[in-house]
């Protein structure tokens, strides 16, 4: 019932944060009061339905500025969602998350949680967020001190699956100019797919820099996991039912939980809580 009521949440979310029909119907991008505000999990700006923006995105176009040197509200909205809800936002309101889901639910080959590797491979997403989302905007800029959004242009595939495919699908113009980056980024997607059929949420693992800053808060976090020593047996199942495989009853506030609950419906003593100030 409650992974049922996780994925109506998750298509709810996505719909509401990127309903703008007229723009999915003929490409046009929404440029409306409600584009300045950030929405909490990955939603690309450049997306022809997408009504909010994306904090990374917004992040790096502030960090790339040279009229700004810092972003207090973009900071603060991480602070905020960070510490109220950690990576249940990637659990439950990301619409990639989404799509990672439901390639994972298509029957193909023989499914794994993680990659080989896995324990080295989650550092990943740490590099990403400060090379490519914070270093190299600023400190690889043009000659009039403008850099770029280097994590948006060069590795995000939900930009190329949400905005990407969605504007060259539909203006020939953009077709026409589509070149070696739009190769590249379809590849990046493309791969990202192919793993999603075999791997769980292989992008949240390995990839993705908001996940690793909400996974950052989950010391801290309001919304957190709480395990009931004197109900616990250490039997495992929590680790068996974890999509990251982690030992829930050692660290149920680890970095990689997305929230997403399975441990607690697998426990047979009800030792693991979920909600606020467990």
């Amino acid at each position: 019932m409650r992974e049922r009521l996780r994925l109506w949440v998750q298509i709810a979310f996505a719909a509401l944060t990127n309903g703008y029909l007229y723009g999915i119907l003929t490409g046009q991008i929404y440029t409306g009061p409600t584009k300045a505000v950030c929405v909490p999990g990955l939603n690309c700006y450049s997306c022809p339905g997408a009504l909010g923006a994306c904090p990374i995105g917004s992040l790096q176009a502030v960090l790339g500025s040279r009229k700004f040197g810092f972003s207090f509200y973009v900071t603060g909205f991480l602070l905020l969602f960070g510490s109220l809800l950690g990576r249940l936002v990637c659990g439950w309101l990301c619409p990639f998350g989404l799509a990672q889901d439901l390639f994972y639910r298509i029957p193909f080959l023989r499914k794994r949680k993680n990659l080989p590797g896995h324990r080295y491979l989650i550092w990943g997403k740490y590099l990403i967020l400060i090379l490519f989302v914070i270093l190299l905007p600023l400190t690889a800029v043009d000659m009039v001190g403008q850099g770029r959004p280097w994590f948006c242009q060069y590795i995000c595939p939900s930009g190329t699956l949400m905005a990407g495919l969605p504007l060259v699908l539909s203006q020939e113009s953009l077709r026409e100019a589509a070149g070696v980056l739009f190769a590249w980024k379809m590849g990046i997607l493309l791969l990202m797919i192919l793993l999603s059929l075999w791997v769980y949420r292989p992008f949240c693992k390995y990839i993705c820099p908001l996940g690793a800053v909400y996974g950052l808060f989950h010391p801290v976090s309001l919304y957190r996991l709480g395990v009931k020593e004197s109900a616990c047996i250490h039997c495992g199942k929590c680790q068996g039912s974890c999509p990251a495989e982690i030992p829930v009853w050692e660290q149920p506030n680890s970095r990689e939980c997305i929230r997403c609950g399975k441990c607690v419906r697998a426990c047979p003593t009800g030792a693991i809580e979920a909600g606020f100030g467990k």
